[in-house]
């Protein structure tokens, strides 16, 4: 039996129908994501699932004492909680599951046979082991550091804007791990290493999910099964985002149906998705063949470590070659650029040029700098240090915030400000509906108010105005936050189609390889990389380095140059509180051990511990075990350094 079974599902708003008898289904193990544009129903069949909102026809059936979890757009906190408390809080029942399960632990020593508390122990087992909670405290940690949350975990859940408030839900949601987890959009405001380290988890934890994304890499790593919601149907695909894109089109040839720009859309990501995973296969096959090669010799040779590290980054420099026509024209002309906020330095000594036919995409972590890297181009912010020339030239600007837009204005009066009907559009004189349509608006929109607009909608309106600016560079930060992928490839066909400059601050790996022709990456040390390599290779290459810094760095631990490791032990020698306790602690140890043993004969004494109290002697077994365990560890501390003299 699934897990859920959504059997004839029906939904409608008014007269609008949005889900006319569907069927879904999810088993244990699923990871299923739920496609479609903007308005056509995914949010509405995510709470249908959840069980927050009730169809009109139909029956949601559910496996007994499911526990399904969503994490909303905007999430609710207990008033006055910090970050950490706000994580912890919905850890309640699996903490009060590991007391009784510790709890039930001691009884059954005394009780081994009763079948009732064997049964109940046996169950909290299972519980905690499905929710893998043995280890909560250390998940905790993890998981808000990988988050970059540490820094905030004192501070009030209020006080942290809306895509940090996001990340903690989530981090919580992940730490709970219900029977099924419903995600909508969980890779918004998670950077790249944050998005990486999610991609790990849900596939190493084996949770059961059902999730929205326009994360076009992080669906195709994910899901195990695409269901598109289109025209108040479901279709079914199976795998991630390049099968999506490989049976929707043969769905399409096979009914034979008109769908000209669909289908160019499919064809045109089916080549570039194609060509890119040929590139990187081609272009990686060697050097992966050379690192495994490697990591087997690595074991007795860190020399070739270091030789590897030196060709990756030789690689690296080969696509950081600059690759601009000099005779094109400058826009910026930037030199010992660095940039303060507060106290925070964000960048240093940053020297480079951009010129008119520039595409380059600007990434790194979340609050390294890259919006302001924005602001400070914009000239809506003064440099610290070094100096940015402009050259003449004009700009459009898309932000997270919608500046472009006025809320009191419907659509015709935001694309006509002078009146009229028409648009003009790089030279072309087009009727509005007409140009909209190219951004998925029907015409019953052209008289809605802006502000009426949901948040994605509002972004398509934003973009649409930007293509209508006669413009000599597009600045855009983060574009494809808020927008479903069909808009997304409206959005890439108009920047490849774009003849000027384009910079974007983005995390969304899939649009920056296929827009970008050149990387501005923000490092650790507050200096910015460039690099014309493709977002993705570049991270590939960053980990793999990484992981050979790290294992040099542990065998260089390990095969230690003889002279180094004579000249250690001729400075080693035991103190003289270290020869008193070579001598003392195997006797204080064997006088633990039958203190230990005498204990465990008292649990399992009922007169002995009736007269003592079972919760008391418990207390002092796992004192006397404690004290064991660091006498023990002392011990072969002392023993082994005594070896090592002596060899």
């Amino acid at each position: 039996m699934a897990l859920i079974d959504l059997q004839n599902i029906s939904k409608h708003y008014s007269a609008q129908k949005i889900l006319t008898e569907v069927n879904f289904h999810v088993d244990e193990g699923e990871r299923i994501v739920i496609i479609g544009k903007n308005g056509s129903g995914k949010s509405t069949l995510m709470k249908i699932i959840n069980g927050s909102l009730a169809q009109d026809g139909g029956r949601r059936i559910t496996k007994n004492d499911l526990e399904v979890k969503m994490l909303d757009q905007r999430p609710n906190f207990v008033e006055g909680h910090n970050v950490r408390q706000a994580v912890e809080h919905g850890l309640k029942e699996l903490n009060a599951a590991k007391e009784r399960y510790n709890e039930l632990s001691l009884k059954l020593a005394d009780d081994f046979e009763n079948k009732l508390l064997i049964d109940e122990h046996e169950k909290l087992s299972r519980y905690i082991e499905h929710h893998n909670a043995w280890n909560l405290d250390d998940k905790i940690e993890r998981i808000i550091q990988h988050f970059d949350l540490k820094r905030y975990e004192d501070k009030p859940i209020s006080l942290l804007s809306g895509g940090e408030q996001r990340r903690v839900a989530l981090a919580s949601l992940l730490l709970q791990k219900p029977d099924i987890l419903l995600l909508d959009e969980p890779t918004n405001h998670l950077d790249v290493y944050m998005v990486e380290f999610l991609e790990e988890l849900l596939l190493k934890e084996k949770f059961t999910l059902v999730f929205i994304s326009h994360d076009r890499y992080f669906i195709d790593r994910i899901a195990t099964k695409s269901v598109e919601v289109d025209d108040c149907v479901l279709k079914e695909y199976s795998g991630g985002y390049s099968n999506y894109l490989t049976q929707k089109a043969e769905y399409i040839r096979t009914l034979q149906k008109q769908h000209d720009n669909l289908l160019g859309v499919l064809k045109r990501e089916n080549e570039w998705f194609a060509r890119g995973v040929r590139a990187r296969l081609k272009r990686n096959e060697g050097r992966k063949e050379r690192l495994m090669n490697l990591r087997e010799d690595a074991k007795t040779n860190p020399a070739k470590i270091r030789k590897m590290s030196v060709e990756l980054q030789r690689e690296a420099k080969h696509f950081n070659r600059d690759k601009s026509i000099n005779k094109q024209k400058m826009l910026f002309e930037i030199e010992n650029l660095g940039l303060t906020l507060g106290d925070k330095e964000l960048l240093k000594n940053f020297t480079t040029r951009v010129l008119q036919k520039d595409v380059i995409a600007i990434v790194g972590p979340n609050g390294s700098g890259k919006s302001t890297l924005l602001k400070a181009l914009l000239g809506r912010l003064e440099p610290t240090t070094g100096t940015i020339k402009r050259g003449e030239f004009t700009v459009g600007y898309f932000d997270q915030h919608r500046e472009l837009l006025d809320d009191d204005k419907n659509l015709i009066e935001t694309f006509c400000p002078h009146g009229g009907d028409r648009v003009s559009v790089r030279g072309s004189d087009l009727h509005v509906y007409g140009y909209l349509k190219n951004f998925l608006f029907p015409r019953e929109f052209l008289d809605k108010k802006v502000g009426v607009l949901s948040g994605g909608e509002k972004n398509r309106v934003a973009l649409a105005l930007l293509f209508t600016k006669d413009v000599d560079i597009l600045i855009l930060d983060e574009p494809t936050n808020d927008l479903d992928i069909p808009t997304i490839n409206i959005l890439e066909e108009q920047l490849t189609n774009f003849a000027g400059a384009v910079i974007i601050v983005s995390h969304d790996r899939y649009f920056v390889d296929k827009i970008a022709k050149k990387l501005f990456i923000f490092k650790a040390d507050k200096t910015i990389e460039e690099s014309h390599q493709e977002y993705t290779q570049y991270l590939e290459l960053e980990k793999e380095l990484k992981e050979l810094d790290d294992m040099e760095g542990a065998l260089n631990e390990i095969v230690k140059p003889k002279e180094i490791i004579k000249e250690k032990v001729k400075q080693l020698k035991l103190t003289f509180k270290e020869k008193i306790a070579l001598e003392k602690l195997p006797l204080e140890i064997e006088e633990l051990e039958e203190k230990i043993e005498n204990t465990n004969e008292c649990l399992a004494d009922p007169k002995c511990y009736e007269e003592k109290g079972i919760t008391s002697i418990a207390k002092e077994l796992a004192e006397l075990e404690e004290l064991y365990e660091l006498k023990v560890e002392e011990l072969l501390t002392i023993q082994e350094k005594e070896e090592e003299i002596n060899s």
